[in-house]
């Protein structure tokens, strides 16, 4: 297993981090999910790491960019299962901290196939990573040449102390809210760009409606310069705060009939990804900003495989298309379009539903990626 050395060479390429804990997840995918004290069969069965930090930077290597993890990593078989998983997928592991006394983390995860559904049953692993781990030099080596850290506040007091040194050396920092956890408001404050869940806004901010709880969100956090909330089969809604300035008597737009008038003037029966987005207006709490709908890819039941690192797989496009600036809507588009890609194939199997991943990238390529990045994105969905 890799371990960090003073020794270890920095990288001048821009590079993701990532920081969060490995998992390894135990998938078997059955017909239908199990009624209590019942004995099924599974129709298929795989172990591979998991985790949201090392699920979004395979996706970031797998799509040709630079990435790195920083975790602590148990020395048992599992934990080098993972790191060298990591490896061949183009992850940089170097450091990794080595754990001698450690258990891994893992996940039972049952892939319901009828009504395309996963469930989720974690077990924590120790020792977790800790501030005393986190070295100067460690510090500064892990983010050398680093454009964008990448958090979820699973490993908070380590991951408060990692983002607060790349703040000083402004380094942006995206974070993955999905629910509320004890410190998470301090890596809150320090983000430049935020990826919740459906329900965290309203349960973060305790706001009526999701719009203003997006809105709520920017008020606080002066330093966000957008956040988007993930809604599953459903896309993706994003308030990106703009430095555009608007005249000054303008009126204040109300954000949720923002919402409803953008909603309804955007096409959900499409088959494609739609990116929709406002006008950049003058909201609430003195915030200039615009509301982003993305929808997702109509994908027949019969053709969806699996949604295990669906969501993973959408922070890992965004990553790349953050480190290589792509412009809003085409990167949401983009980290939609890899999304489908996941939800298309099987992780045991890898069987590939031909039409749909045609499709798939046929409009990547129509939208102006270049057939390379499609490539990628094959592999990309074995995330």
């Amino acid at each position: 297993m890799s371990s960090f050395s003073d020794e270890t060479i920095p990288s001048h390429q821009p590079i993701v981090l990532g920081c969060g804990q490995l998992c390894l997840d135990y998938l078997v995918t059955v017909s239908s999910f199990p009624n209590p004290d019942q004995k099924i069969r599974c129709t298929s069965s795989k172990v591979q790491g998991g985790g949201n930090t090392g699920n979004s930077l395979t996706c970031v290597a797998r799509l040709g960019f630079p990435c790195r993890i920083l975790a602590k990593v148990a020395d048992d078989s599992q934990g080098r299962y993972m790191v060298e998983e990591l490896e061949s997928s183009g992850v940089d592991t170097s450091f990794c901290l080595n754990a001698k006394d450690g258990a891994s983390h893992f996940n039972y995860v049952i892939v319901d196939n009828q009504t395309n559904t996963r469930t989720c049953i974690y077990t924590p692993g120790y020792p977790p990573l800790l501030p005393d781990d986190l070295t100067e030099s460690l510090l500064l080596s892990v983010l050398d040449g680093v454009r964008v850290l990448y958090v979820n506040g699973r490993s908070r007091e380590a991951e408060l102390l990692l983002a607060q040194k790349a703040h000083s050396k402004n380094i942006s920092i995206l974070i993955n809210a999905e629910k509320r956890r004890a410190g998470l408001d301090e890596l809150l404050s320090l983000a430049d760009y935020a990826i919740c869940s459906t329900n965290f806004p309203q349960d973060w901010t305790e706001s009526p409606s999701s719009p203003s709880a997006l809105l709520s969100m920017l008020i606080r956090l002066p330093k966000l310069k957008f956040v988007i909330m993930t809604l599953g089969e459903h896309g993706c809604v994003m308030l990106e705060r703009c430095s555009d300035e608007v005249s000054g008597s303008e009126e204040e737009t109300d954000i949720d009939e923002l919402h409803e008038s953008l909603k309804q003037n955007t096409d959900y029966t499409s088959l494609l990804p739609v990116c929709n987005s406002s006008l950049v207006t003058r909201l609430g709490g003195n915030v200039t900003g615009r509301l982003v709908i993305v929808t997702a890819e109509k994908i027949p039941s019969s053709e969806l495989i699996d949604t295990t690192g669906a969501g993973d797989a959408f922070t890992g496009a965004l990553l790349y298309g953050l480190c290589t600036e792509m412009a809003t809507e085409k990167m949401l588009t983009f980290s939609s379009r890899v999304v489908s890609l996941v939800l298309l194939l099987f992780y045991s199997d890898v069987i590939f539903k031909k039409a749909s991943v045609t499709r798939v990238l046929i409009g990547i390529v129509i939208e102006g990626f270049a057939f390379e990045i499609c490539c990628r994105l094959l592999a990309a969905a074995e995330v």
